[in-house]
């Protein structure tokens, strides 16, 4: 497949070296500010970058910018009618408008807090975990989270991402608290607790706790390299999805529709 990446940071740059690795052409790489990207553009002028791209004889678009650019991007990209994977998170308050302007244009996107394959896993086992513990009531659970310290948001989408899963398994936990405690948690409060160090990229766990034991589920990023993969193979799922039929066009998906 013909790629174009559009936003060549650090992650932009994985995710190049991961499709090449994959057998896929990037045929365009788009940045405002990458010195080494194929086509820069003005801060803002994403008229510029969706030219780019079409120019480039795209025939797919991984977005992992920045959520001051992320919504321009989309917004410019999605005309253009191809598979779209948006790595970019912080626009979470406007999918409305993105699923409404995919409709409009019959376009396909794909979103995800996290395209790591083994994440995606994790969800599924904490699922059926969930379900398994919730029968013992003398198991209370937990999140926690730890990333590296430029990271900007706590806590974590991923850590987000898994405190729903638990909870839609775990009828005990109804209400997640980010903030620390200053008394005793409610039974229905689920703890998603974060800490910021050094360079880890990510380790994500779920704590069951009784008081005979505790089980404890962890993923454990090495590198980012799981996310730029991730990334690639939802991109080829997506174009086969609108080649053999499996995918309407003008949705929006989530990258548990396609795992």
């Amino acid at each position: 497949m013909k790629i174009a990446i559009v936003g060549f940071g650090k992650m932009g740059h994985m995710i190049k070296s991961s499709a090449e690795n994959f057998g896929h052409e990037v045929v365009a790489t788009v940045d405002p500010v990458a010195k080494d990207a194929d086509c820069k553009v003005e801060q803002g002028d994403y008229e510029a970058v969706a030219k780019a791209v079409k120019e480039s004889g795209a025939e797919g678009i991984i977005e992992f910018s920045h959520p001051s650019a992320v919504m321009g991007n989309i917004k410019a990209l999605i005309p253009l009618g191809l598979p779209l994977v948006i790595g970019t998170t912080g626009w979470n308050d406007k999918k409305d408008e993105i699923r409404n302007l995919l409709a409009q244009c019959n376009g396909i996107a794909m979103t995800s807090a996290n395209f790591s394959i083994g994440v995606n896993l994790l969800y599924k086992i904490i699922d059926e975990a969930a379900k398994l513990v919730s029968a013992f009531d003398e198991y209370d659970a937990s999140v926690f989270e730890i990333h590296h310290n430029q990271k900007a948001d706590s806590p974590s989408g991923t850590a987000l991402d898994i405190a729903k899963h638990l909870m839609a398994n775990y009828p005990k936990k109804t209400e997640i608290v980010t903030e620390s405690f200053h008394e005793r948690p409610k039974a229905k409060e689920l703890h998603v607790a974060s800490m910021r160090l050094g360079s880890v990229p990510g380790t994500h766990t779920v704590f069951f706790d009784s008081n005979a034991d505790t089980i404890e589920i962890t993923h454990r990023a090495r590198s980012r390299e799981g996310f730029a993969n991730g990334a690639v193979h939802s991109l080829e799922r997506l174009a086969e999805g609108i080649k053999n039929g499996s995918l309407q066009r003008g949705k929006l998906f989530e990258m548990s529709d396609l795992f």
